[in-house]
């Protein structure tokens, strides 16, 4: 906790700053940074307060005011499944889109093609079910196909019609929310109440519907939107559907919008990306569908999206925190990547303690100094990201960065070669190198060592009792059994864990030898191509730049691997020491020849390593990336960047049931 004078400092900086963006969005109309980066910056002004309440003043920013309980939910099959969209950040990413499926339709079919563009509520989906006129039945999405009967809690919430004058079974889909008004109400009594307060609208909506007593979702006070109707009437259009669901009594939003053509799409979403502080709810994007039901059905899913439809996102959340350090860290091929240390903040429902700077150019860029208030962000919801410096907020005690000019580690000049912005030890000796070099050889995807992690590396390594990997194929019991919070058992088992890994296919001793550039594939390719170590240690720099998938850079890398004198010796120990065996494929498994496949995302059925096995037992291939080369790529649960690349390249995608019943 900082000081009461280093407080006042600081809440007097914030004070300026917040009434300075403040002025720009209201006054001026003008944004220098989002919305969310501002609301970071207020409650880091709030907490401040909260720990000296004495400093807190008037014109401080913080002082604007802007059935029977159940024991249990009951679970619920969907008729059919709810499904998610996939995102889509920028223009060129909603033309790649409109791009895919239009590879999957007759030019009579583009013809027919416009959309009806929602507003995406930053709320919870719910399911509705009505029988002979009345509620019968609400559910939460749940996984998509089994949902948490929530009927009681539903029928608390006004905007929802308890009865329609329909007799037939109807099923309609929609969202619950909580206005922006009701949130800050229901904050407002936490804080009176001494209780801890709400991060979103959308927590306290997914709190509300699923609480066992309904009186609780009553005071709430929660509302709705319908956007989906599952029943036939008849319609044609998905614009038909909201007109047929506000005939029957239901809340639909009036903002939606039918738009002839994605032009008109990016105008709707730019004016609600503008607009959206107007609204007395939450948004975080639009929806766009296509608007033909019969071509929407037709284009099929893929994973649990549809094609056919998509969800337009706004820029990514972000967070304002201080840059407490900036460190250097020794990467397996000697690489040096700066490394931002942040005091903790929240980014999208994730604690942010670090961030990568990427190099020294990137920081040069930020205009970052060490003790900078910064924006961050997570890239595509992913990778923590700094995106601004607030150099506004600065004391005059932050400090400049400069990048060691030796390595950390072992003091060797760094290098930073034509092609490349980053600094990289050349020492082969490095002792981070080698350590680091070290995890990977005994990692899962190499020789997979059981009970062999970095922190047991770490103690053989200090202790002296290994130089290299090859020594652990030499460690007996007694080498280990003396180790601190090391029994004799345990020490057995991992000797024994060693010794039977002393039989490795190619391909794995190959990737286990952490040579730059040279993934799983990438060994697999050489370990097909040469058959054995030999005639790899013999090849000419054109020999690896003959094999289709590896280029110029990484062929490269392989040969001057296999150059250096202290590496061939690693190898002759390693050889003297392991069987190296490289079994064919099996015959007659050809169903696959010729097609290479991609794998991205968590796979449910099957590791992605026995897809791969499998796919290659099937005659197939396996890349690690996209390219116009690839057949298929098999898209798992939260999937990367891969999927991207294949959309944009027009690379068939399949979810993992598809990719099931293809290797059938």
């Amino acid at each position: 906790m900082p000081s009461k004078q280093e407080a006042k400092k600081r809440i007097e900086k914030l004070r300026e700053t917040i009434n300075h963006h403040r002025y720009l969005y209201h006054v001026l109309d003008k944004q220098e940074i989002s919305d969310a980066a501002l609301d970071s910056l207020k409650k880091e002004l709030f907490d401040l307060e909260q720990e000296y309440p004495d400093l807190i003043t008037e014109d401080s920013p913080t002082q604007r005011v802007g059935g029977k309980p159940l024991k249990e939910f009951k679970k619920v099959k969907h008729s059919q499944r709810m499904l998610s969209f996939n995102d889509a950040f920028s223009k060129e990413d909603m033309q790649d889109w409109q791009e895919r499926f239009f590879k999957l339709l007759s030019d009579k079919e583009k013809s027919k093609i416009n959309y009806y563009v929602e507003l995406k509520i930053d709320g919870l989906a719910i399911e509705l079910i009505y029988k002979n006129g009345i509620l019968q039945a609400g559910s939460t999405r749940g996984d998509g196909s089994i949902g948490e009967d929530i009927t009681q809690n539903l029928k608390t919430v006004e905007a929802i019609p308890l009865a329609i004058n329909e007799k037939r079974e109807i099923i309609v889909r929609g969202e619950v929310f909580i206005t922006k008004k009701e949130f800050e109400r229901i904050n407002k009594e936490q804080k009176k109440k001494g209780l801890a307060v709400y991060a979103n609208p959308r927590n306290i909506a997914a709190g509300s519907v699923r609480q066992l007593d309904p009186k609780i979702t009553s005071s709430r006070k929660l509302d709705s939107f319908a956007y989906e109707l599952l029943t036939d009437f008849g319609q044609k259009t998905h614009e038909d559907k909201h007109k047929i669901l506000k005939e029957l009594g239901f809340k639909t939003n009036k903002h939606n919008k039918y738009c002839k053509n994605l032009d008109e799409v990016l105008q709707f979403r730019e004016h609600w990306k503008k607009e959206r502080e107007k609204l007395d709810y939450e948004i975080d994007g639009v929806v766009v569908l296509i608007n033909n039901n019969e071509i929407f059905e037709k284009l099929g899913i893929v994973g649990k999206a549809p094609r056919a439809g998509i969800a337009f996102k706004f820029p990514q959340a972000e967070a304002t925190t201080k840059v407490l350090d900036i460190k250097v860290q020794v990467g397996r091929t000697g690489a040096m990547t700066p490394v931002a240390v942040l005091e903790p903040v929240q980014v999208t429902g994730i604690t942010i303690t670090r961030a990568t700077l990427h190099n020294e150019d990137e920081i040069k860029r930020l205009g970052l100094k060490i003790g900078d208030t910064v924006i961050v962000g997570r890239a595509g919801d992913v990778i923590p990201d700094i995106i601004k410096v607030l150099p506004e907020l600065r004391t005059g005690h932050e400090r400049n960065f400069k990048m060691p000019t030796h390595c950390l580690s072992c003091g060797t000049k760094l290098e930073k070669s034509e092609t490349e912005v980053l600094l990289r030890c050349p020492n082969p000796k490095c002792f981070a190198k080698q350590r680091r070099n070290f995890y990977h050889f005994a990692s899962r995807t190499a020789f997979n060592f059981d009970g062999l992690g970095p922190k047991i590396i770490d103690r053989l390594l200090d202790e002296g009792i290994i130089q290299d990997p090859s020594d652990l194929f030499d460690l007996k019991e007694e080498d280990v059994v003396g180790l601190e919070r090391f029994a004799e058992k345990s020490a057995k088992n991992l000797i024994k864990t060693i010794q039977n890994k002393k039989e490795i296919a190619l391909a794995k001793f190959i990737y286990a030898l952490g040579i730059r550039n040279v993934g799983e594939e990438t060994a697999i390719d050489l370990a097909k191509h040469f058959q054995n170590i030999k005639k790899i240690k013999e090849a000419k720099l054109e020999d690896f730049e003959k094999i289709l998938d590896i280029g110029p850079i990484v062929a490269k890398s392989i040969h001057e691997w296999f150059g250096q004198k202290d590496n061939l010796k690693f190898l002759d120990k390693l050889e003297s020491k392991l069987e190296i065996t490289n079994p064919k494929p099996k015959a007659g498994s050809d169903k696959l020849k010729g097609k290479t496949f991609v794998l991205t995302g968590s796979l449910e059925k099957m590791s992605r390593d026995q897809a791969r096995a499998k796919i290659r037992e099937l005659g197939g291939d396996v890349s690690e990336s996209v390219s116009s080369k690839t057949d298929y790529v098999v898209v798992g649960s939260d999937p990367g960047s891969k999927v991207d690349r294949a959309r944009k390249l027009g690379v068939k995608t399949l979810d993992e049931q598809e990719f099931l019943n293809f290797i059938k």
